[in-house]
């Protein structure tokens, strides 16, 4: 079924946020229409500015240029059969929502109104183009389809749009679409702690030029710089090292939070994420080795050094190329150890893999003993690394003996 929406101005109040009133870095009408992309939306009409240029037309075109939207007023549109939606222009939409109109059940041939908008699913869409045509604004349009087509007596299940009409639903959007970035496989921690301090870092690095990319580069060099502090016994770098290493992991989620929130994702942008992350890991069991070595004089931390770093380095490499590396067809690029076949043990590496650690880490270096956790790592990363090896071997096994094969 092919699916059209179609944004549209409305009479505002002067000083009211319009389409082009930035949230998050992005102009609300851009932000639909990138939204739309994302959601399965084939076209995105947005109405307004006149026809022959003048500076509201070219401002309109600049801030949709790159989005697919096409920008037009008072000329022919063509809309195919299917499904096709009207909203403000000042919506705050995020995909999943935009998705969920898409997919909702409405009565064909009827007008479904759905906050200030409207849902169509018809098969014959010229009275509505000619109305698209003949009007700039959203009251227009509908009191157009509403003539051309009777409206539907059944209410549509779902939730209305957040049209942004004031400053504080500006706030009350902002607040909406980053609380839509959270992760449901964030550890209790992350979630508790971590989220919410990288999300307000978030909501003001988004006002900025800074790319997602840029701040995963930021991110590793905090890590960095907290496994040199790390390399020292001495308990004042512990805790610097400490206080580096969590900052650098809370930070870390801001690149992804970012590049979803301003539809900046990207393959190289993932891959540079989890290397940059793999990096710093290696660095700090590395500083750990050492700061323990000079602590006891001993060589024999030495030894638990090379099992983490080389455990983890396998790790990673393994996971790169059995969820990671670039397949025919595309596809995500990494959300767990097994994209495409799930299991009880992939769930419970997804676990292992996740950051609260860096808590027990940070308790650690407050006693000036961080490098202490290099023993369970020198347990768990061997551990890790053999059980992705069994995951494997049982997707494998469960390949060759499905029917579809």
């Amino acid at each position: 079924m092919t699916a059209t929406l179609v944004l549209a101005p409305e009479d505002a109040v002067p000083g009211s946020p319009t389409g082009e009133t930035f949230l998050l870095g992005l102009p609300l009408v851009r932000r639909a229409a990138l939204a739309a992309a994302r959601a399965g939306f084939d076209r995105v009409y947005v109405l307004g500015g006149e026809p022959g240029g003048g500076s509201s037309r070219e401002i309109l075109e600049g801030v949709l240029e790159g989005s697919g939207a096409r920008l037009v007023s008072r000329e022919a549109v063509d809309l195919p059969p299917g499904r096709i939606v009207l909203l403000p222009d000042r919506i705050a939409a995020s995909p999943a929502w935009l998705r969920s109109v898409r997919e909702a059940s409405v009565e064909p041939e009827r007008v479904h109104r759905i906050g200030g908008g409207a849902i169509v699913e018809t098969r014959d869409p010229a009275p509505l183009a000619r109305a698209l045509a003949g009007a700039s604004r959203l009251s227009a349009v509908l009191s157009a389809w509403g003539s051309a087509l009777p409206a539907s007596a059944t209410a549509t299940a779902v939730e209305p749009p957040l049209e942004v009409r004031t400053a504080a639903e500006l706030a009350d959007a902002e607040d909406r679409l980053l609380q839509g970035l959270v992760k449901t496989q964030d550890g209790i921690l992350t979630r508790l702690i971590s989220r919410k301090i990288s999300l307000a870092a978030t909501r003001r690095l988004a006002r900025t030029r800074i790319t997602p990319n840029a701040m995963t580069l930021v991110c590793a060099a905090l890590g960095l710089l907290g496994a040199w502090s790390f390399a020292s016994p001495a308990p004042t770098r512990q805790i610097a090292g400490g206080v580096l290493f969590l900052l650098h992991s809370i930070l870390d989620g801001c690149d992804g939070e970012l590049a979803r929130l301003k539809f900046q994702e990207s393959r190289l942008g993932g891959v540079l994420d989890f290397w940059c992350d793999n990096i710093v890991h290696v660095a700090v069991f590395s500083a750990f080795a050492i700061a323990w070595t000079t602590a006891t004089g001993e060589s024999w931390p030495l030894l638990l050094g090379v099992l983490a770093v080389s455990s983890t380095i396998l790790s990673a490499g393994f996971i790169y190329s059995y969820a990671m590396r670039p397949r025919k067809g595309g596809g995500p690029l990494l959300t767990t150890v097994s994209p495409k076949h799930r299991s009880r043990l992939a769930g419970v590496l997804d676990a292992l893999a996740r950051r609260d650690f860096i808590y027990f880490v940070m308790v650690l270096a407050l006693f000036g003993k961080a490098y202490w956790f290099l023993a369970p790592v020198a347990i768990g990363t061997p551990v890790f690394f053999a059980a992705l090896l069994v995951m494997a071997h049982g997707a494998g096994a469960a390949r060759r003996t499905s029917p579809a094969q």
